[in-house]
C-alpha cells in the first residue's frame, strides 16, 4: 500500500487482496458497548470474537464511557487491535453524533440546529463546525452523524428542533457551512460530514417519524434534495444517511431510485453512504418490503447502501454468504468496500490511526467554543411581541419573580443529541423507557465479564441527578440564577409552579403567590426534547398531533397573568407550538429554542437590554394545528397564498395566515429600508441578478437586522411558490448607521423541475422583495427574465453572494 499513490489506488489494490468475508465486514459497523459494556474498559474476547475479519465503523465509543482521556484510550485501543489482530490490520472509522457538539463528556455544547438556524449566520455555524471537528480528532472519532438537511414544514413532527428550518436556502446555507468546517480542506486534517436524512423524512403521514412520505419527484428534488445537493456541489458532502421513510412505496434504504439514480446520478455524490440505524432489519420487520435479511441486503446492496450501522443483520456474514453462494454479484460488494476503502485511505487512517490521549493536552480542546456557544445562543433569541416596549426590563427593578417548569432548570437548554438527554437515555434503556429509533436493543448480549460492570454503571446513572451533573459538567446556569447574576440589587424568587408535563409535580399557588409579591413575572415555560417515553413534548419519536403545551403549564399561565403583573413569556420550544393563549396573555414572547448550557446568560443579557434581540424565525408558526403544514413558500393559491379569484379563502373558524410568519423577529430599535436598487432590469437564464438596498437603525440602541430577500418567479405549464427565499444578510447597525448590501443572485438558483423533467429557468417577469420578514416587507422592484426556456442544470447554483457597502453619499 505504496502512501504515494491515491486514495483510490490504494483502495483498489488492497481490495484485491480481500477475502468476502473481510470485505463484507468492511460494510458493517458495531456499537461499542458491545466490546466496552459501557465499562470504560476493552474486553478482548469480545474483540476477538466481533473484530476477527475487521470492521467498518464503531458508534458510540464517547457515550457512556466517560471524559475525552478515556474516550481516546478506547479509540486507541480497537485501532491497535484491528492494526495487530486482523490480518489486514485495516483502522475503523469511528462514528459520532454531532448535530450540537460532540456527543461525549464535557465537550462544548452548542445551540440546537433550529436555533442555530435562527442566527440567519452562516459563518459562525462554520466557526463551530471547525471546533467540532477538531475535537473530533483529538479522540480519534473521524465521521460526523450531522448535519441534519430535511427541510422541516410540518409541526407535528418531532424532530423540526434538528433541522434549520423550512426554507430550502437557508437550510442549504447552513448546511453547506457545516459541512465546510466539519469536513476542512483536506480530508486527511478534516472529519466526514454525514448529511441526513436522504429523503424526504420530514414529511410524513400526519407528521409522524419514520412514516411515509408521499411527494412528487418535482417537489422531491426542488425543494428537498436542494441542500444535499448544495453540500454536495459547495462543500464535497463526503456522507449521506438515508431516510427511514419510504417513497412511492419503496423504503429509501432499498430504493435504487433514491440512492442511486437520484443521489449519484442527479445529485453528483461520489461518498458513502451509510443507513440510518438498523434500516434494514426495519425494512424486514417494520416495513415488510423483503422476507428477510439476506433479500433485505441483495436489495440494499444494489440500490446504493454501502454501509450498515450500527451493527450487522443483513450486511456482515449474511451478505459474505449470499455473495459466496452467488446470490448477490461480487461486483456489488466491491463497488461499495471500494468506497469505504478509499474514504479510510484519504482520511489517513492508515499512516495515523492512534491520537494522543493526554488529558492534560485534551482539556482545552474540550472546552473550546464556550464563547461561540454564548454569541450563538444570543443571536437565536427571537423576539416575538413586545406590547408596550415592556423589553428590555429596567435593571432597576426591585422584585422579580421567575417561574414555569423551566425556571430553575439547566436541562431546560439541552435538545435531544445533546450529551446530558442521551444519559437519561441511556438511564431510559435501562428501565425499558427508551424512545431511539436504533437504540432497542444497545444493551442486550452484553460479554458476561462485562455484565456486573454496566450493571453498577446503570444503577449509578438512575441515581444520577441530571441538573447537578449539569451543572457541574457545564457551569451551567439556570434562567433564575443569570436573572440574579443580571440585576444582584433585585429581589429574586424562583418557583417552578409546574412541571414540563402534566404528570410531574405543581403547585401553582405557590407560583401565583411569588408573582403576586413581585413587580414583575419572568415565565420560563415550553417544551422538553428527549428520548425518553412519557417526558418529552417533542424529540425523535415524539411527534404532536395538537401541538398544544401541557395544560398545566397553561394554566399556570393563566393564574399567573391573572395577577394583573407584567408577564415576560421565554419559550423553550425546537418547534412550532399553539401559542395564540401566551400571546393573548402575556405582555411579550421570547423565543429561545433549546440554547444549550450558555443559554440562559444570553437570555438575562436580553430581557435587561444589555443585547437587542435579534433572531428571526426559521419556521411558520401556526394558530392551529388544523392549518399544519403552513409554511412560508406555498403555492399560489394555497394555504395563506390564496388570491382574489378563490372563491374560498379562508376557514369558517379561523383566519388561515400563521400566527406569526417565516422570518418574524422583533427587535429594540427600528429599522428603516430604502429602494430595492437593480444593475439592470433585464438578464437571461444563465445571467445574474445584481441588487442592493440600504437599512438605517432609526433607534436609539444597537441593533442587527436580518435583510431578506424573497422572489416571485414565472413558470410555464407548473404552478410556482408565491414567494421564496432567495437571499439574505444580517447587518449590524450603531443607532443612526445605514449600510447598503449589496445580493449577487445566479439566475440558475431560481431554475425548476419542469413538466417534461429539465431544470430550467423560464422567461418572465420577476417580482423582488424586501424586507424584515416574509410578510413584512418594504421594498419592491421587478426584473425581466428575457429569452427563451433554458436548461440550467449544469450551471445550478444554490446560495447568493453578499457584500456589505458604505452607503452613497446623498447630494
Amino acid at each position: 500500500m505504496d502512501p504515494s499513490l491515491s486514495a483510490a489506488d490504494r483502495a483498489t489494490d488492497l481490495l484485491g487482496r480481500m477475502t468476502t468475508a473481510e470485505k463484507a465486514s468492511q460494510l458493517t459497523g458495531i456499537l461499542a458497548n458491545t466490546i466496552t459494556g459501557l465499562s470504560g474498559d476493552l474486553d478482548q474476547r469480545q474483540m476477538e470474537r466481533h473484530l476477527a475479519n475487521g470492521i467498518g465503523q464503531v458508534g458510540t465509543v464517547s457515550v457512556g464511557t466517560g471524559p475525552a482521556h478515556v474516550v481516546a484510550r478506547l479509540a486507541n485501543g480497537i485501532q491497535r487491535h484491528l492494526a495487530e489482530n486482523t490480518r489486514l490490520g485495516i483502522p475503523a472509522l469511528l462514528h459520532n453524533e454531532t448535530l450540537n457538539g460532540v456527543l461525549a463528556e464535557g465537550f462544548t455544547s452548542f445551540p440546537t440546529a433550529i436555533g442555530l438556524a435562527a442566527t440567519w449566520r452562516p459563518e459562525l455555524v462554520e466557526q463551530m463546525a471547525e471546533i467540532i471537528r477538531r475535537q473530533m480528532r483529538a479522540i480519534g472519532i473521524r465521521q460526523a452523524l450531522a448535519p441534519v438537511l430535511d427541510v422541516a414544514r410540518d409541526a407535528r413532527w418531532g424532530r423540526v428542533h434538528e433541522t434549520f428550518g423550512e426554507e430550502p436556502l437557508l437550510v442549504s446555507a447552513m448546511g453547506v457551512a457545516y459541512t465546510r468546517g466539519i469536513q476542512g480542506d483536506d480530508p486527511a486534517s478534516g472529519v466526514l460530514a454525514t448529511a441526513k436524512h436522504f429523503l424526504g423524512y420530514s414529511v410524513t403521514d400526519g407528521g409522524q417519524n419514520m412514516a411515509a412520505t408521499h411527494l412528487g419527484n418535482r417537489e422531491l428534488y426542488d425543494v428537498f434534495a436542494t441542500p444535499f445537493e448544495a453540500a454536495i456541489r459547495l462543500a464535497g458532502l463526503a456522507s449521506v444517511m438515508n431516510s427511514y421513510s419510504e417513497i412511492d412505496g419503496v423504503p429509501v434504504g432499498l430504493s435504487r431510485e433514491i440512492l442511486d439514480e437520484l443521489l449519484r446520478g442527479r445529485l453528483g455524490f461520489d461518498g458513502t453512504v451509510v443507513s440510518d440505524y438498523r434500516t434494514i432489519f426495519y425494512a424486514v420487520e417494520r416495513q415488510g418490503a423483503a422476507p428477510d435479511a439476506r433479500r433485505a441486503a441483495a436489495l440494499a446492496l444494489g440500490a446504493g447502501l454501502d454501509v450498515e450501522l450500527p451493527q450487522p443483520y443483513g450486511y456482515g456474514e449474511v451478505l459474505a454468504e449470499a455473495v459466496d453462494g452467488g446470490e448477490i454479484d461480487v461486483a456489488l460488494l466491491d463497488r461499495a468496500v471500494l468506497r469505504v476503502l478509499t474514504q479510510k485511505f484519504a482520511l489517513g487512517l492508515f499512516e495515523n490511526p492512534y491520537v494522543d490521549a493526554d488529558p492534560v493536552r485534551l482539556a482545552p480542546i474540550v472546552s473550546e467554543g464556550r464563547e461561540l456557544a454564548r454569541e450563538l445562543a444570543a443571536e437565536s433569541i427571537t423576539l416575538l411581541t413586545n406590547r408596550d416596549a415592556a423589553l428590555p426590563l429596567s435593571p432597576e427593578t426591585e422584585s422579580i419573580a421567575v417561574v414555569g417548569p423551566h425556571a430553575e432548570s439547566v436541562m431546560a437548554g439541552f435538545a435531544n443529541y445533546t450529551y446530558p438527554p442521551v444519559l437519561e437515555m441511556l438511564r431510559g434503556i435501562a428501565t425499558g423507557q427508551a424512545r431511539m429509533a436504533g437504540w432497542e436493543n444497545a444493551l442486550d448480549n452484553l460479554p458476561e465479564a462485562a455484565r456486573k460492570q454496566v450493571e453498577e454503571r446503570m444503577e449509578a446513572m438512575r441515581r444520577l441527578d441530571p441538573e447537578l451533573a449539569v451543572r457541574e459538567q457545564y457551569g451551567a446556569r439556570s434562567l433564575a440564577d443569570a436573572v440574579r447574576d443580571a440585576v444582584p440589587t433585585a429581589r429574586v424568587t424562583s418557583v417552578p409552579g409546574t412541571g414540563v408535563m402534566d404528570s410531574e409535580p405543581h403547585d401553582i399557588d405557590a407560583a401565583v403567590a411569588a408573582a403576586d409579591a413581585a413587580d414583575v413575572v419572568i415565565l420560563a415555560l415550553g417544551g422538553r426534547s428527549a428520548a425518553f417515553s412519557g417526558r418529552a413534548t417533542e424529540g425523535e419519536g415524539s411527534d404532536s398531533a395538537t401541538l398544544e403545551l401541557p395544560a398545566r403549564q397553561l394554566e399556570l399561565l393563566d393564574a399567573v397573568t391573572s395577577t394583573g403583573k407584567p408577564v415576560i413569556a421565554v419559550l423553550f420550544a425546537g418547534k412550532p407550538y399553539l401559542l395564540d393563549r401566551i400571546v393573548e396573555k402575556a405582555t411579550a414572547v421570547l423565543a429561545v429554542y433549546y440554547p444549550g448550557p450558555e443559554g440562559a446568560p444570553a437570555i438575562a443579557d436580553v430581557l435587561f437590554g444589555r443585547t437587542s434581540p435579534s433572531g428571526k424565525l426559521p419556521f411558520t408558526v401556526p394558530r392551529h394545528a388544523g392549518q399544519v403544514p403552513v409554511y412560508q413558500g406555498q403555492k399560489r393559491g394555497s394555504g395563506p397564498r390564496r388570491t382574489s379569484l378563490d372563491m374560498f379563502s379562508a376557514y369558517v373558524d379561523l383566519p388561515n395566515t400563521p400566527l406569526f410568519a417565516y422570518g418574524h423577529g422583533l427587535s429594540y430599535t427600528s429599522f428603516g429600508y430604502g429602494e430595492v436598487l437593480v444593475d439592470q432590469h433585464e438578464v437571461d437564464p444563465l445571467g445574474e441578478l445584481r441588487l442592493s438596498v440600504s437599512v438605517r437603525n432609526e433607534g436609539q440602541v444597537r441593533g442587527a437586522e436580518v435583510v431578506q430577500v424573497y422572489l416571485r418567479l414565472p413558470g410555464l405549464g407548473v404552478t410556482r411558490p408565491e414567494q421564496q427565499l432567495a437571499a439574505f444578510a444580517k447587518v449590524e447597525l450603531e443607532p443612526g448607521e445605514e449600510q447598503t448590501i449589496a445580493f449577487a443572485i445566479d439566475v440558475p438558483q431560481l431554475g425548476f423541475t419542469a413538466a417534461d423533467g429539465r431544470f430550467v429557468v423560464d422567461p418572465g417577469t420577476m417580482d423582488v422583495l424586501v424586507g424584515s420578514a416574509s410578510d413584512d416587507l418594504r421594498a419592491r422592484a421587478s426584473v425581466e427574465i428575457v429569452g427563451e426556456r433554458t436548461d440550467v442544470s449544469a450551471h445550478r447554483r444554490f446560495v447568493p453572494r453578499v457584500e456589505f457597502l458604505l452607503p452613497l453619499a446623498q447630494g
